[in-house]
């Protein structure tokens, strides 16, 4: 007591958690979000897990026994999926927001089956649509949407308490990645990169400023309008990783009123980044 009253011995506190915090309130002033989560990144992180489970506590908070759940797809909402603790909502519904991407390759990934593992977790029901995320023409598409069930859970998803999406990066050419790629003609590439597309959500795709851009794919998607998630209570962005960051950026540009889960090295790249 004496050595610090003198000033001999001092203290300081350099936790990792303590170091995400501040991170954490620099975002949510630079990008002006309502929330954001970022985990500790060390020598030793799996970004996967250790996202994955801050955006499951988070949601584990905000949420309750009657909570309404959307789901997109991608490895980062498998990855919160994954981290979901048991919980007891027994009322709570988990809603698909955007179509099935089919086939074995993409089972761990696909909406249907995170929506079904969720509310597992939750001890809830799930509200599933078997339609795929892409369609072969814009005018199947628009009568796919006019289905009552396709309807239906769509605008409750819109009205969801909580939803949990990914990003995927457009890298050049127009290729925006794996999940995508069954769709991606040259044509549609074209279209993607002469729109300067830097990130795409839901099927739909933005360019670095956060604006929609459309593309002859759009017209084709069974999803969630992605502007629809300013609707929701609480939109939650989940990503990660050095090649993730312009798009991560351009969907905080976008009026979307995201919240953002991440890492602390993405989350200190987001916050120098220019575009």
């Amino acid at each position: 007591t004496e050595a610090r009253e003198r000033r001999i011995v001092r203290f300081e506190i350099g936790h990792p958690l303590e170091q995400s915090f501040e991170v954490e309130r620099a975002l949510k002033k630079r990008f002006g979000l309502p929330h954001a989560w970022v985990a500790a990144s060390t020598e030793e992180s799996n970004p996967a897990r250790e996202v994955g489970a801050i955006a499951a506590e988070a949601i584990s908070q905000a949420g309750g026994p009657h909570s309404m759940v959307a789901l997109s797809n991608g490895t980062s909402v498998a990855a919160v999926v994954a981290n979901m603790p048991r919980m007891q909502w027994s009322r709570s519904v988990v809603v698909q927001m955007i179509g099935s991407l089919g086939g074995t390759d993409h089972h761990l990934v696909d909406s249907p089956e995170l929506c079904r593992s969720l509310a597992h977790r939750l001890g809830g029901t799930f509200r599933p649509w078997p339609l795929p995320i892409i369609v072969s023409s814009a005018q199947t598409a628009k009568a796919a949407l006019r289905e009552e069930m396709v309807l239906t859970t769509l605008e409750l998803a819109a009205r969801s308490d909580i939803a949990v999406v990914g990003v995927g990066a457009v890298g050049r050419g127009g290729s925006s990645g794996t999940i995508l790629k069954p769709f991606l003609t040259a044509r549609v590439n074209d279209e993607i990169r002469r729109s300067r597309a830097v990130a795409h959500v839901s099927g739909h795709h933005f360019d670095a400023r956060g604006r929609h851009v459309h593309t002859s794919l759009c017209d084709r998607t069974i999803a969630m309008p992605p502007q629809r998630l300013a609707d929701v209570g609480l939109p939650i962005l989940v990503a990660w990783g050095v090649s993730k960051v312009a798009a991560i950026h351009a969907l905080m540009q976008a009026d979307l009123g995201l919240s953002l889960a991440t890492d602390e090295a993405t989350a200190k790249l987001l916050l120098t980044y220019e575009p």
